[in-house]
């Protein structure tokens, strides 16, 4: 039995592990739950899966969660950054499932390590912003980060039983989001609607704005640069608008290992939730033959300058990363509220980038840039 902390229960991430949790109830139980701001939500994970304790953002809404939670339960409800905390290093857990979105993420991850929790990964800006930092903690506490990003998964899965000195390059693969077919020319007519619809894949509202973006895809390059210990040069993005094949790895001797499988988080969760081992989901293959065909396309920078943004970021990596990070998440976030129009948001990130001077605390960087370009899109 695996006693699980699921950080981020109420967003897309936490509710599929919650629901692999319910399909095997024999090998997992919830020790915490920790959400934001979806009382509703997370009040019926509470009845459901009867965890010990339950945390949210703020005071009010833990008083909205304890009136809405049955007298007799015996859930301990907190908030705040010690909630948090003590959710993620809470002492019978196994292991912490970090599905908070965005830099929130990095203060409970970082404490479920130092506690010697292992992590299920899904919040890339953890790696983003302090990414050699976690990895030395990680080794330092001998915890296991398993990455719950499809990508990151797929190649977690391809390079398992193989030698990391045979790794010659990986292939990050990128749907391509909702705008890859339109005229760059139209971009300035993009809405907050026209970004979260997104063609494959279902996402909370900022990583479907990213994919539209791709910086989603430039975080994972990142990510991926420090979950593997590899340069930014033996990484490739690949547009592969099918979403089947999630990732692939090739050796120095040419061989090329691919993850396929529908476009559903559900197997890289349980994949992390489960390692070694594999769970029986009964998922349905791939439509190989209703698909046809698999195509592969080079991102156009010049149409998605974030992609090119982080990568630049990557090569020259101190607290640059963090500052792409916060920008970007500003950024998004004046975008969904129609503050700037979505062709601004490169340009935010561009200049926050171009004003900052590398200093060595991310999180010092991310309040820095978070203001600074907070500045930019107050004069837009």
């Amino acid at each position: 039995m695996k006693n699980l902390s699921i950080l981020g229960s109420t967003g897309s991430i936490g509710r599929n592990a919650l629901e692999i949790v319910a399909m095997f109830p024999e090998r997992f139980t919830v020790k915490a739950l920790a959400a934001k701001d979806n009382i509703s939500l997370l009040a019926g994970q509470v009845e459901k899966f009867s965890p010990d304790i339950a945390v949210v953002f703020d005071e009010t809404r833990a008083v909205e969660l304890k009136h809405l939670i049955p007298s007799g339960s015996r859930v301990e409800i907190m908030y705040g950054q010690d909630g948090y905390r003590t959710a993620a290093t809470y002492d019978s857990v196994d292991m912490v499932v970090t599905a908070v979105v965005g830099a929130a993420g990095l203060i409970p991850t970082l404490a479920a390590i130092e506690a010697g929790k292992n992590i299920a990964l899904a919040n890339k800006e953890t790696l983003v912003m302090a990414g050699e930092m976690v990895i030395k903690m990680a080794a330092r506490n001998r915890v296991k980060i398993i990455p719950i990003d499809s990508e990151h998964s797929a190649i977690f899965q391809c390079i398992a039983g193989n030698r990391r000195q045979d790794l010659d390059k990986i292939l990050l693969t990128a749907s391509g989001g909702p705008f890859l077919n339109r005229p760059e020319n139209e971009f300035v007519k993009i809405k907050p609607r026209d970004a979260l619809n997104h063609p494959t894949w279902q996402m909370g509202k900022k990583v479907s704005i990213d994919s539209a973006t791709l910086m989603n895809k430039g975080l994972e390059v990142i990510e991926a640069k420090c979950l593997f210990g590899i340069s930014q040069e033996m990484i490739e993005v690949l547009i592969h608008p099918q979403s089947v094949i999630h990732s692939m790895v090739s050796f120095k001797d040419g061989a090329v290992m691919a993850q396929l499988g529908i476009p559903d988080m559900k197997g890289a969760i349980a994949y992390a939730l489960s390692y070694p081992e594999r769970l029986a989901l009964e998922q349905p293959l791939p439509d190989f033959a209703g698909i046809g065909s698999l195509t592969f396309e080079q991102p156009d920078l010049n149409k998605f300058p974030c992609l090119d943004l982080a990568y630049q970021a990557c090569q020259a990596g101190e607290t640059l990363p963090a500052v792409l990070n916060a920008a970007n998440e500003m950024a998004v976030q004046a975008f969904l509220k129609q503050r700037v129009p979505f062709v601004k948001i490169p340009e935010v990130i561009g200049k926050t980038m171009e004003s900052h001077t590398v200093v060595t605390n991310p999180t010092f960087t991310d309040r820095w840039a978070r203001k600074q370009a907070r500045n930019l899109i107050d004069m837009t």
